[in-house]
């Protein structure tokens, strides 16, 4: 189970106690915002997608939109989602549940800018009733981030 890989890695990192479970789903942006109390912007949603066939994740904040265009410069290729059955496979989390913690070996991890708008974000923890609380500051060396983007729409 996805989320039990996550609290082994973030109990690695002495996070555990990040861990938010519910029992209703927060599978959605808005789901999350709800059970959490907290405006969708904060919920750092993770976007998969496939370069060249290889696959790639985009954490941003929960408000914002993929912009093509900048998601091509910065990728210097154009992307596509992976297709929602497929994403396990790839990234090594369900949809609902997909998060930047425990992913598949050689999955970059990469942050929008959008993130740091908030001073706390919550992306899930590896299913779809889940959340870690966590700065931005915090999600790049957690992850080992790829690196910092702006792939998020103006």
């Amino acid at each position: 189970m996805s989320i039990e890989k996550v609290k082994a890695f973030l109990q690695e990192k002495g996070l555990l106690d990040r861990v938010i479970e519910f029992e209703d789903s927060t599978a959605t942006v808005e789901l999350a915002a709800a059970a959490l109390g907290v405006e969708p912007g904060c919920i750092a949603k993770s976007m998969s997608f496939l370069v060249d066939g290889a696959p790639l994740l985009v954490l941003l904040a929960g408000d914002v939109r993929v912009d093509n265009h900048k998601f091509k410069a910065a990728f210097h290729k154009k992307g596509r989602m992976i297709p929602f059955d497929e994403v396990e496979a790839y990234i090594g989390h369900v949809p609902g549940g997909v998060c930047p913690f425990a992913v598949k070996p050689g999955v970059p991890v990469y942050l929008d800018v959008s993130l740091q708008r908030f001073p706390v974000v919550y992306p899930a923890a590896g299913n779809a009733h889940s959340a870690v609380r966590v700065t931005p500051a915090e999600l790049a060396p957690l992850v080992t981030a790829a690196g910092w983007v702006d792939v998020a729409k103006d």
